[in-house]
């Protein structure tokens, strides 16, 4: 493993675990040469998996692309790191159990979509706005509409009819 510091081939690795959900073995590594500390991921990879753009365009499958996707749309929101990791680790094992070993970028979408419903709804408004392209706030409100209409009238307990999440003081936001 080379160095990301200066590029050197002679690294040791210091500690091995295994991560939280056991899909990966965690190794903190240091260089002989710059003596610059750094930690990899071993994971196993059943297939080498091809992503078909909608242009036509084939590119290798990028697991990190995908982790990113999750990152952005959940920026700012309340969810633990190991649920994002669990998320992205459940759709490639997915895909890779799927057997084919070319997959539409529309499906992989889809199945970052389906997790963010499931995840933080907040962040499956934004990631859906840039995936399906939305042009005017109609179609926010198109989207919320139908999620409102999948959501169970059990779920959002702490909100109110309309929605909104109700003051300290007992007054509901409407």
């Amino acid at each position: 493993m080379r160095c990301p510091y200066c590029g050197s081939s002679e690294t040791q690795v210091k500690d091995s675990r295994p991560t939280e959900d056991n899909s990966a073995i965690r190794r903190r590594r240091v260089c002989s040469d710059c003596t610059g500390r750094f930690t990899t991921f071993e994971r196993v990879q059943l297939r080498e998996l091809t992503v078909v753009k909608k242009t036509g365009k084939r590119v290798p499958f990028d697991r990190d692309k995908l982790a990113r996707s999750f990152e952005i749309a959940l920026r700012k929101r309340n969810v633990e790191p190991e649920r994002i990791e669990r998320m992205v680790n459940g759709i490639v094992r997915q895909l890779e159990s799927q057997g084919e070993t070319e997959i539409e970028s529309g499906a992989i979408g889809e199945m970052v979509m389906e997790g963010l419903k499931n995840l933080d709804q907040v962040a499956y408004v934004r990631f859906a706005s840039v995936y399906r392209n939305f042009r005017e706030a109609r179609d926010f409100e198109t989207l919320i509409g139908e999620l409102n209409d999948e959501t169970p009238e059990t779920a959002g307990a702490g909100q109110n009819q309309t929605g909104g999440k109700e003051r300290a003081s007992g007054k509901a936001d409407l």
